[in-house]
């Protein structure tokens, strides 16, 4: 069946906009924690000069400081205090700060950070929890996504939009302010095994940017692929996604009930040990259920009873078309339907280009592969082969809205794009799956 009959690619793109910006840590070190002798020599002069400033010279700085940034931030005073206060451990011992002194001298150990100049992509998709104001027939949803600054570093931020009843999308406008998260409990360890942090309820959600807190995100919080969890009758998004600290990565996983509180925990056991883990979206036979792939090239259902520990795992799926001969992946976590688990994956094939495939997973026991897509459902056009990694369409989770999937879908690692996919069209698109093919993978590909 060609692709033209049930893939609507919409009228619709989500670009990066470098004028979005935070404030972050900024100084001889950024972490106070981390500063050795040298670097709080160095923050110390900083605050000696600001306290040798004159009443009327500080109040006039800080004046030009706020005639330059307050209206590119929300609580700029605030963030500054807070800064100052953060930073008091390294400071010698002074005399009392006036309020001025204090918001001055927050404000030279922070800088502001063009989060997603580079890049916003990779983004997955979930119902909104506040569907007050969608359209008959329609939906409210909540995009996340990937934004790449400066230094290659990612960070996790949202967007909302609707779906109509009969398919077409919309993303509400961007924000032009965002803000960081900041944490609930200020003595949550930031080396320790959970960190909860927390967004003021008064902004927009795509003003919403959760930046790597804990050492091992230092380099990036990368490709959450978020569900909607049913936890015995209560509504949980959760998602993996990959911390990354420059050298190596860890799997972790992200949950909130609101998209304005999360809790960020790692995942352990032999199973979490690569990239691109996707949750089912509830239990199966009493277990968690992920799909995850171990090997660097094959992909594999693993269980779970506590949800961090995930060890073990049976091999389901392996390369098998030119298209995917190098690798696959998960491109989301499973969509439930009627006739079994719609799965995504990706592949990568000739030149390193990425596509986007399916495959139909056995709804009482997932191991079992129904069907898969011989050919790549969405591949690059000769339109989205440019951009900061070439040849790579990718995506971190789909959504299903009555007879369609919506599938947002990043282009070169640069912007997204989306589209909608009747259902009943792609399950035709599927070639069923040989008993003999399913026991070579089962020899073939092992952990």
């Amino acid at each position: 069946m060609p692709l033209a009959t049930f893939l609507n690619r919409q009228a619709l793109h989500l670009h990066p906009d470098p004028a979005r910006v935070v404030v972050r840590r900024f100084g001889p070190s950024p972490d106070p924690r981390d500063m050795n002798p040298r670097d709080k020599l160095r923050a110390n002069h900083i605050v000696a000069r600001v306290m040798g400033l004159g009443q009327a010279a500080a109040a006039s700085q800080l004046a030009e400081v706020l005639e330059n940034f307050n209206g590119r931030h929300r609580n700029l005073l605030e963030r500054f205090e807070a800064r100052t206060d953060e930073m008091e451990e390294v400071f010698t011992a002074h005399g009392e700060f006036t309020s001025t002194q204090r918001q001055l001298i927050g404000s030279y150990f922070l800088h502001e950070y063009s989060f997603e100049a580079a890049a916003l992509f990779n983004p997955s998709i979930v119902s909104h929890p506040d569907q007050s104001g969608a359209p008959p027939g329609g939906r409210r949803f909540i995009l996340s996504v990937r934004a790449v600054g400066e230094g290659h570093i990612s960070s996790l931020t949202f967007r909302s939009g609707t779906i109509a009843a009969d398919g077409s999308l919309s993303v509400d406008p961007t924000s032009r302010l965002a803000t960081i998260a900041t944490f609930r409990n200020r003595m949550v360890r930031l080396d320790g095994d959970d960190v909860e942090v927390v967004f003021a309820s008064d902004g927009d959600i795509s003003e919403r940017v959760i930046f790597p807190i804990t050492a091992s995100q230092s380099n990036g919080i990368e490709d959450a692929r978020f569900v909607e969890f049913d936890e015995d009758g209560r509504t949980v998004f959760r998602a993996t996604y990959t911390a990354y600290d420059g050298r190596g990565i860890r799997s972790e996983l992200i949950e909130t009930t609101d998209f304005l509180s999360f809790r960020m925990s790692p995942l352990r056991g032999s199973a979490a040990v690569n990239k691109g883990m996707a949750l089912f979206p509830r239990r199966i036979d009493g277990r968690y259920a992920m799909i995850a792939r171990q090997d660097n090239e094959n992909l594999y259902l693993v269980y779970s009873d506590d949800l961090m520990n995930w060890d073990g795992g049976v091999a389901i799926l392996r390369p098998q078309y030119p298209w995917e001969f190098i690798q696959i992946g998960t491109c989301g976590s499973p969509i439930e339907l009627d006739e079994g688990w719609l799965l995504f994956t990706h592949g990568v094939g000739p030149v390193r280009r990425y596509a986007i495939g399916a495959v139909l997973l056995d709804k009482r026991d997932p191991s079992k592969v129904l069907a898969r897509s011989r050919e790549p459902l969405v591949r690059p056009a000769p339109s989205e082969r440019e951009g900061y990694v070439p040849n790579v369409v990718y995506t971190c989770g789909a959504m299903r809205h009555r007879d369609q999937i919506v599938l947002p879908y990043a282009v070169s690692d640069t912007y997204c794009n989306f589209a909608t996919i009747r259902i009943e069209a792609l399950l035709q698109a599927l070639s069923p799956i040989t008993a003999d093919e399913t026991h070579d993978l089962r020899r073939d590909a092992r952990p």
